[in-house]
């Protein structure tokens, strides 16, 4: 049995589910009733977990191989998710998309694909400010669905503990969803025809990916021509996982279980859970708490971090070292991976340990057009570029992508094959948070890295070395 440390790791000697309050939490709400928070953490804390100890073992197995280059990670969902566009389609056609994605990196790529959702808990929001302006009028940040509503109103923006138990049903909800999508049939290989969105079918991506999609087929033909059984659940079902940022620590908390089977916690609102970059001191609660978790576990990190701070941060995350319990998730924007990726992954390659490295393209590449929050694809792509350069550089491996995209038809991002500008994105600008990608443009991105992990598979076949595991 995979674990990332034992019960009786020195470690944990003084941590609890509960020791993060010993500590300095930044990025939490300021609830005015604090006996409706308690109520309302009870009554999380006597609901059902999310999701099992078990699962999160397997998902730590497989991002071990994303660190070796044996898989490849992609993740991605909402920027927040929205109690008032909660709905079956928009699960569904976000789930498809990543299918297709995986799919044509798969193909593309010829390296299994690890499938991660920002969904089931991707509620809060951190906010640089605990205060926006607008006309002149002053009021508490929107945080999130999770804590406050997004209307620029005075009784909109009171954070409400009874929000951390609706975000739980939602979450609850979602995945119930997405498992019956990944074992019931839906994600059959065979049914990879019936993905395509129906507003791609007209797009260059989508038809490449109809292209791709009828080259495989074939490809599964051949095989049970040869004697596969269709109905293996290899063909029939998938692996899918759900994160989120480990934000609300009370939230978090109130779903920390002891498993029964290894004596370890677990957060049990999410198979993988990160620590954002405001909120990963080393002394701080959010580290405290997530030290202790035995789940697979993330840091984001930006050009701001220095490679000695990494290394002690990665020591204190994942004390026994064990591979699939960190992911470093790298947001930089475009123009400052080149210069300074190279010195963290050094650092961390130097001191033997042991991470998966990953992208994030989006966060370091936001501005504001037309007073629209936006994105341009070509910086997005560019960043992923130069991360897979740098990796190739050093010898080391890129172990996954982290995007904010959706499967909706919007315009919230500028530029790729879907040819957005600026006069676009008032068009179906639905995000109430971050701009994500829309379907063609995330398939037009999974293309793009499809390319890049052929090229190293080749380059390894012939005789280049990986050399980002030391032991």
């Amino acid at each position: 049995m995979v674990v990332p440390f034992e019960p009786d790791s020195d470690h944990l000697a003084a941590w609890k589910p509960e020791s993060w309050k010993q500590r300095t939490a930044h990025q939490q709400p300021n609830y005015q009733d604090q006996q409706k928070l308690t109520d309302a953490v009870d009554i999380i804390a006597r609901m059902p977990p999310l999701v099992f100890a078990g699962e999160c073992r397997n998902l730590q197995t497989r991002l071990a191989k994303c660190a070796t280059g044996e898989a490849f990670l992609m993740q991605g969902g909402d920027c927040a998710e929205s109690f008032a566009q909660f709905s079956a389609n928009n699960i569904r056609d976000s789930f498809r998309v990543q299918l297709q994605m995986a799919l044509v990196a798969m193909f593309g790529g010829g390296v299994p694909v690890v499938k991660v959702g920002r969904m089931a808990g991707q509620f809060a929001k951190p906010r640089s400010a605990d205060t926006e302006t607008f006309d002149g009028t002053e009021l508490p940040s929107y945080r999130g669905d999770i804590i406050n509503g997004p209307a620029f109103t005075s009784e909109a923006r009171v954070p409400d503990p009874m929000r951390l138990v609706q975000a739980y049903n939602q979450a609850a909800a979602t995945l119930n969803l997405l498992r019956g999508f990944a074992t019931g049939g839906y994600a059959g290989l065979q049914r990879m025809m019936e993905w395509n969105l129906d507003f791609m079918g007209r797009s260059d991506e989508g038809r490449a990916y109809l292209d791709l999609a009828r080259r495989v087929n074939e490809a599964i033909q051949f095989m049970v021509a040869c004697g596969l059984d269709s109905r293996t659940p290899i063909m029939t079902e998938t692996e899918y996982y759900v994160s989120h940022e480990c934000l609300l620590l009370d939230y978090e908390q109130a779903l920390t279980r002891e498993d029964s089977t290894t004596g370890l916690w677990y957060d049990c609102s999410g198979h993988m859970l990160w620590c954002g970059e405001r909120t990963r001191q080393l002394d701080g609660a959010h580290v405290e708490f997530m030290r202790g978790i035995a789940n697979p576990i993330g840091v984001k990190v930006s050009d701001k971090m220095d490679p000695g701070q990494l290394v002690s941060l990665v020591a204190t995350l994942n004390p026994e070292n064990t591979p699939g319990r960190l992911t470093i998730i790298v947001r930089m924007g475009a123009e400052k991976v080149r210069a300074n990726l190279p010195r963290l992954v050094e650092a961390v390659r130097d001191s033997g340990q042991v991470v998966t490295w990953v992208c994030d393209p989006m966060h370091g590449n936001t501005e504001c057009v037309n007073n629209y929050k936006t994105r341009r694809y070509e910086r997005i792509r560019a960043e992923v570029e130069a991360f897979f350069d740098v990796h190739e550089e050093l010898g080391t491996v890129p172990g996954g992508i982290h995007l904010e995209m959706t499967g909706d038809n919007v315009t919230e991002c500028l530029g790729g094959g879907s040819s957005i500008d600026e006069a676009d994105l008032n068009s179906r600008y639905h995000t109430h948070c971050d701009p994500r990608l829309n379907a063609e443009q995330a398939l037009e991105m999974s293309f793009y890295v499809a390319s890049r992990l052929a090229q190293r598979k080749d380059r390894l076949a012939a005789g280049a070395k990986p050399t980002a595991i030391l032991k």
